[in-house]
C-alpha cells in the first residue's frame, strides 16, 4: 500500500507541475500543499453536488461516502490520497456511474441516487393523478401572455436576487456529455442559457490544453453581466453575450458554419413549446455539417412538476413558478421529432434517465425524470 501510495502522489505532483505551470524549483511541501488543495476541492465539488439547486438542475453525487467529511478538514489532509487510492481503486466497491441499480427495496437507503429506477403500476398511477390534478386550473390568458412578453423581466430579477449563488456548477458535465472533453483538438462551443457560467467555467478549468473557445449566451443580462465579471472571464477563451435564442442570430457575435458543438442544457424547458423548433432552426447556419447538439431537460412526470400545485398550469406540461420563470415538461418522442422532423439532424442517442435521489438524513425520495440525447448536423 506504501508503494501504491508513493506512486500515485508522484505521478500526480509530476502531472501538476507539467499542467499548472509549477516552477520546477519548488519545495516537496510547496507541491504536496497544491495537491491536497486541488483534491480537497475537487471533493467539495463533488459533496456540493449533492445539494440540488433550483428544481435539481445538478448531477447527483455518488461518491460521498467515499470521503465523508474529509474535504475541507485540513487535520486530515494526509489522508486524501489514501482515499483515492482505496475509493478508486476497488472497483467492487465504487460502481460506475449510470449503473447503480436498486434490487432491493431495503438497500433504498444506502446511496443517496438509483439509476434506472421502474415505477410500479400503483406509483405510476399516484403520479398520472396528481399532474392531471395540478394540470386542471389553467393560467389565465392574460397572465399567460404577460409571462411570456416579460420572460427576460422575471429571468433578470430571478438572477438579481441570487447572482451566482444559487445553482450549482455543473461537474457534472463530462460524465453525462464526454463529447465536451478537452484535448488537443481545437473545439468551438456554444452554451444556450449559459445562465452565470455554471457549465462554462468548470469546462475552462479542466482545460488545460487551451483547445476551447466558448460562446455563451443568456436572455438576461443580468446573467452575462454576472459572466463577465467573474474573475475566470477571459476574452480570449469565452464569448458571453444577450441573445433571445427564439429570434434571429443576426447581430450576435457567430460566424457560420463555426460550432462545433452546441449545450441545450436546462433551456428549452424555459421557452413556450411553441418556439422549440424555431429555436434549432435558428442554430442550423452556425453549426458545422457533422456537428453536434447535446441535449438534457425535464421529463415528463419529472419530481419539479408533481410539486406544482393548482392554478400554475399554462397549459400541457407547461408551468409557471412563484418567481414568474417558466417550466416545460419533455417527452422523448417529442425531443425526437423535434430534431428529426428537420432532416437536418440524425438521432446519435436519446434516453430517458429516471433515477431515485433519497435524502438519507430524513428518510425522502425523490423521482427524476430527464430527457437526454445527442444529435448530429448531417454532412
Amino acid at each position: 500500500m506504501f508503494w501504491i501510495l508513493f506512486l500515485l502522489m508522484t505521478t500526480s505532483m509530476v502531472t501538476m507541475i507539467h499542467s499548472d505551470n509549477i516552477n520546477s524549483t519548488a519545495t516537496f511541501t510547496q507541491i504536496t500543499d497544491k495537491l491536497i488543495s486541488k483534491l480537497k476541492a475537487h471533493m467539495l465539488a463533488m459533496q456540493q453536488s449533492k445539494s440540488r439547486g433550483y428544481d435539481n438542475y445538478g448531477y447527483s453525487g455518488y461518491l460521498d461516502g467515499y470521503y465523508g467529511d474529509v474535504a475541507g478538514k485540513s487535520d486530515y489532509s494526509w489522508i486524501v490520497p489514501l482515499i483515492i487510492v482505496i475509493g478508486f481503486g476497488n472497483d467492487d466497491k465504487r460502481p460506475k456511474f449510470g449503473t447503480r441499480f436498486l434490487d432491493k427495496e431495503s438497500d433504498i437507503f444506502t446511496h443517496n441516487a438509483w439509476d434506472n429506477v421502474v415505477w410500479d403500476e400503483d406509483f405510476r398511477k399516484d403520479i398520472v393523478e396528481k399532474v392531471e390534478s395540478n394540470s386542471l386550473v389553467k393560467v389565465p390568458n392574460e397572465k399567460a401572455l404577460e409571462f411570456e412578453t416579460n420572460a427576460f423581466k422575471y429571468w433578470d430579477d430571478f438572477y438579481e436576487k441570487h447572482e451566482n449563488k444559487f445553482f450549482k456548477d455543473r461537474h457534472w458535465i463530462l460524465t453525462e456529455f464526454p463529447e465536451l472533453t478537452p484535448n488537443e483538438t481545437s473545439k468551438t462551443i456554444l452554451e444556450l442559457g449559459c445562465g452565470v457560467g455554471n457549465t462554462v467555467f468548470p469546462l475552462l478549468e479542466i482545460d488545460n490544453h487551451r483547445s476551447l473557445f466558448i460562446y455563451c449566451c443568456d436572455f438576461s443580462e443580468k446573467a452575462v453581466k454576472l459572466v463577465r465579471e467573474n474573475p475566470l472571464y477571459d476574452e480570449n477563451r469565452c464569448n458571453a453575450f444577450v441573445q433571445d435564442i427564439t429570434s434571429d442570430w443576426k447581430s450576435s457575435p457567430l460566424m457560420p458554419e463555426s460550432l462545433d458543438i452546441i449545450t441545450m442544457i436546462f433551456v428549452l424547458s424555459a421557452i413556450d413549446p411553441q418556439h422549440h423548433s424555431q429555436v434549432i432552426l435558428n442554430l442550423v447556419p452556425y453549426l458545422k455539417p457533422d456537428g453536434i447538439i447535446l441535449f438534457r431537460d425535464y421529463g415528463h412526470y419529472d419530481m419539479a412538476q408533481i410539486r406544482f400545485n393548482k392554478g400554475r398550469c399554462i397549459k400541457d406540461r407547461f408551468y409557471v413558478r412563484g418567481d414568474g420563470t417558466r417550466a416545460y415538461f419533455f417527452e422523448e418522442n417529442e425531443v425526437d421529432l423535434l430534431f428529426t422532423e428537420t432532416k437536418i439532424f440524425t438521432r446519435i442517442n436519446l434516453h430517458v434517465d429516471r433515477r431515485l435521489q433519497v435524502n438519507r438524513a430524513n428518510k425522502k425520495k425523490m423521482y427524476r425524470v430527464w430527457i437526454q440525447g445527442v444529435f448530429r448536423k448531417k454532412v
